[in-house]
């Protein structure tokens, strides 16, 4: 890939960014500006923001890598991440719209009249957005390392710097008018090369292959391993080895290796003759299957609960996720609300459509990515491999720009939601000068993890994340939404129980220290069992608990389910009350709406 092309779009993406971001700067001027735009955004423009945050380094690089990895049986994968929407459509978003809260944390204090809980959910806010913006900092340092050779950390700082400025100088409002901008260059950046490339794969003189075939290399291949990986093989390969195989060192040596698991040591080089099977990477617990529930191997029952505990976690994080969950306070009302959600699910169906087809192209013409661990880079690597020469070198050039666009975009979102709540609820006063502080806190810790935390898969990340939002915040917003009967010590008990175990299981698979089988898969996908047990704590909690019930139930409820025309009359009536009888005091019995 030419360096001078790539280095150049992300150059000009970064510098639109901060142009659009330095735009909310001269319009935004009150808290509500910086919190939610001041509730004045429209469905069009919110819906592509919302598309634009919400389509991160997993949706651009992790799902056409884990289909160069794992072939068709991924295409569900996108599934979860779009149908997350239509839960949110039809149970939260317009009530959420409706509370009038500015975070998560707002909507549970004011739900269950509560601080402690406000704190609570404040942690699971900052810890849920610190466990995403990982990825998108790691995925833009793979990027500019491909893109140049540069250090892996160096990709996520100028992310860090830049979404730091833009969100700092003029919060949601500014951020808005980024993340729609955003979206339509990802969107570009995926249609435009994939055009290209179905076009030269389509004329190529390749014998053609089923896309459930096992992947092969269409020639002889040179792969250089940087880090050490164990390769599962289900039939004998003839490799030629120049380092480290099985800690045993080779130098050009022509190796069979036998059936089953081999270590391959990092800095080592394989050669591959034409029309090799390309080996699979071993895991342990699901496998490197998990992903096909019927694929058989005596391991069906754990892969049809991975796979399973991943669709729970997808389907019903995305509500609890608080970039997206932050984009609902925006709306003017709660029919725009609803009005946005059907938008997000037409724009993120739509870019869908199109991670797959690398993900295909990249199982012909890249097979060797995923040995080397480097899956995720398939989309940036397809326009040389397939087209090359300068017009390989420009759709290249245009996927980088778009690849750091949805770090920017996600990333900002992230770093929105987080520095919100730390200026409310741990900064001394909730004001613009400390959302700003925030806003650099919230960027500096996933920052630091990035730099050590290395060479985790941008798409699994990301289902971790949402494994902790679907145990945590899905209970608290549904049944906060939809049960009178929630109570604060309720709420905590679920918080605790279902999100803390998600996240301690996520946690403790990542640390190494769990043992292999069910008890790894159990961990590593947590959700199937996490979300329910959430569920059911606050539930039984909340029962065991009835006289701790906010007396103000009756009246939130109301305010979240009821039209907002209809929760108008009664303040206008009071108001004109008031005028008619020169009464100072509002009527105790008038319901009371926060605007």
């Amino acid at each position: 890939m030419n360096q001078t092309y790539a280095v150049t779009a992300v150059a000009l993406v970064v510098l639109a960014t901060v142009l659009i971001g330095a735009l909310g700067l001269r319009i935004s001027r009150t808290t509500s500006d910086f919190y939610v735009a001041s509730r004045t955004v429209k469905p069009g423009l919110n819906a592509a923001a919302i598309s634009g945050e919400y389509l991160s380094a997993a949706s651009f690089l992790g799902i056409a890598g884990l289909i160069l990895l794992q072939g068709p049986d991924m295409l569900w994968y996108p599934v979860g991440y779009t149908a997350g929407y239509l839960v949110l459509l039809v149970l939260v978003a317009a009530p959420l719209r409706r509370s009038g809260a500015y975070t998560i944390p707002d909507f549970a204090e004011a739900r269950l009249e509560s601080p402690a809980i406000r704190r609570l959910a404040s942690l699971f806010v900052v810890g849920i957005g610190w466990l995403y913006l990982l990825p998108q900092l790691q995925g833009a340092g793979l990027t500019l390392e491909i893109l140049t050779g540069a250090p892996p950390w160096l990709g996520g700082l100028v992310v860090a710097v830049v979404v730091t400025a833009a969100v700092a100088a003029g919060g949601m409002r500014s951020i808005t008018f980024v993340q729609a901008f955003q979206y339509w260059l990802k969107l570009t950046a995926l249609l435009v090369p994939a055009l290209f490339l179905v076009a030269a794969w389509v004329g190529d003189d390749a014998p053609r292959v089923r896309f459930d075939a096992p992947a092969v290399f269409r020639e002889h291949t040179v792969v250089r391993i940087h880090n050490t990986v164990r390769v599962q093989l289900e039939q004998p390969l003839t490799v030629g080895v120049v380092g480290s195989v099985d800690d045993v060192r080779y130098d050009g040596d022509q190796l069979t290796l036998a059936e089953g698991i081999h270590r391959i040591n990092g800095a080592t080089q394989l050669s591959f003759p034409r029309g090799t099977e390309v080996p699979q990477r071993a895991s342990s617990g699901a496998g490197p299957f998990w992903s096909q529930p019927l694929a058989g191997g005596g391991r069906e029952g754990s892969q049809l609960y991975a796979t399973y505990g991943l669709i729970i976690a997808t389907f019903l994080g995305t509500m609890g996720l608080p970039h997206v969950a932050v984009r609902f306070y925006t709306s003017p009302d709660g029919r725009a609300a609803r009005r946005t959600t059907l938008v997000v699910l037409a724009l993120v169906g739509v870019f869908y459509l199109l991670p797959p087809v690398y993900g295909a192209l990249g199982r012909i013409y890249a097979p060797e990515l995923a040995i080397t661990g480097a899956a995720d880079a398939a989309v940036l690597v397809l326009p040389e491999r397939v087209i090359g020469g300068v017009t390989g070198d420009l759709l290249g050039a245009l996927l980088a720009g778009g690849a750091f666009a949805a770090f920017l975009s996600t990333a900002s979102g992230l770093t929105m939601s987080v520095a919100g709540v730390l200026s409310q609820d741990v900064l001394p006063s909730p004001g613009v000068r400390y959302f700003r502080l925030a806003t650099v806190l919230a960027v500096a810790v996933p920052c630091a993890a990035s730099v050590v935390a290395t060479h985790v898969p941008v798409a699994d990340a990301v289902a971790l994340a949402f494994a902790v939002s679907a145990s945590s915040f899905c209970p608290l917003l549904i049944l906060g939404i939809w049960w009178r009967r929630l109570t604060p010590p309720g709420a905590a008990a679920g918080l605790l129980t279902g999100g803390g175990a998600a996240l301690t299981a996520v946690l403790a698979t990542r640390a190494g220290i769990t043992p292999e089988g069910w008890v790894n898969t159990l961990l590593a996908w947590p959700a199937a069992w996490s979300v329910p047990l959430g569920f059911l704590t606050m539930v039984l909690v909340s029962l065991a608990t009835p006289r701790h019930a906010p007396p103000g139930s009756a009246a939130i409820l109301a305010r979240l389910h009821l039209p907002e025309t209809m929760l108008a009359r009664p303040q206008q009536a009071e108001v004109k009350q008031r005028a008619d009888t020169g009464s100072g005091a509002p009527d105790p019995t008038t319901p009371r709406v926060r605007r």
